[in-house]
């Protein structure tokens, strides 16, 4: 597949290591920078790591799936990051550890990365005033759409970034519980899709925004664009393995989307469908090119 535009791809990558000592290769931006790659797109991950072991299988890995290294930094002072995960009462409990090498992103030269087309961010990378730096750095010189994927994690935001971050943004994604805690509106039920619209229509006209996503889970998703909001239907339900991940999913077909010039319904529902497929499955991405070239059929653009 061609992309009528380049992406860049801005925020963490780490490991999620358990307490069987396995560790999962993730992080939002590199989920959604994989599932373009498997798309058959190329984006450039903006990201740094440490100049260890587990720094080394990151690049291993983007390698051997095709992967653009080249805005992958090094640091020789802070570890690659990674989220603790230990289990309290049988329950997981997720520490995102500090001082990681993401926290340190420089912005990257200029003829790194490119100016133009999609920039895409998430917003917990940006929990370090050196990597909310260099994303600022990186958006002054961008002269195209720029897509923000809000993931609270606290106690790593505050209103005070992350507005912002939105107000800096073209399109905007989010579930309906962000929403709540970035407006000063009672969170609505979430079933409630009158009351919702009526919350998303108020935050995305104050703060200017061409697209408001909210996603709702089983729900499906609700989007607003130009006044307007309309209701995306679920995907086909099936089994649910493992839902890590699954906005990422969401979130590279939008990308996808965007690239390709698919309508916004159209992209949502693709996206819901592709979500719907990685939580039938184990992990948050996936490494057979045969998968994603079978959604790809399936929606009629392969």
């Amino acid at each position: 597949m061609q992309t009528h535009c380049s992406i860049t791809i801005f925020g963490e990558v780490l490991f999620d290591c358990f307490p069987d000592a396995t560790e999962v290769l993730g992080g939002a931006p590199f989920n959604v920078a994989w599932h373009l790659r498997g798309f058959g797109l190329a984006p450039r991950l903006v990201s740094r790591v440490g100049r260890d072991g587990r720094g080394e299988r990151i690049r291993s890995a983007m390698g051997r799936w095709g992967l653009d290294v080249s805005a992958l930094q090094s640091d020789p002072s802070h570890p690659t990051g990674q989220v603790s995960v230990t289990l309290v009462g049988g329950e997981p409990r997720y520490e995102i550890v500090s001082g990681s090498a993401y926290d340190f992103i420089d912005p990257p030269e200029p003829c790194a990365v490119s100016a133009m087309g999609l920039l895409y961010h998430g917003t917990l990378a940006l929990r370090h005033p050196a990597s909310a730096a260099a994303l600022t750095s990186l958006k002054s010189r961008h002269q195209g759409p720029i897509v923000l994927d809000v993931n609270l994690r606290r106690p790593w935001w505050s209103i005070e970034t992350v507005l912002p971050l939105v107000e800096d943004a073209h399109h905007v994604k989010l579930n309906a519980a962000e929403l709540a805690l970035l407006t000063a509106d009672a969170p609505p039920d979430e079933d409630d899709g009158v009351a919702l619209a009526a919350s998303m229509h108020r935050f995305a006209e104050s703060h200017r925004l061409e697209t408001l996503v909210v996603t709702r889970g089983a729900l499906g998703a609700l989007l607003w664009r130009g006044g307007e909001v309309v209701s995306v239907a679920p995907a086909a339900a099936g089994p649910v393995v493992d839902t890590v991940g699954a906005g990422d999913g969401f979130a590279a077909v939008l990308l996808l989307g965007l690239s390709q010039g698919w309508p916004w319904a159209e992209s949502l529902a693709r996206a819901g469908d592709f979500a719907a497929g990685l939580v039938s499955r184990r992990g948050a991405t996936i490494d057979d090119p045969s998968v994603y070239a079978q959604f790809l059929t399936s929606w009629g653009v392969g």
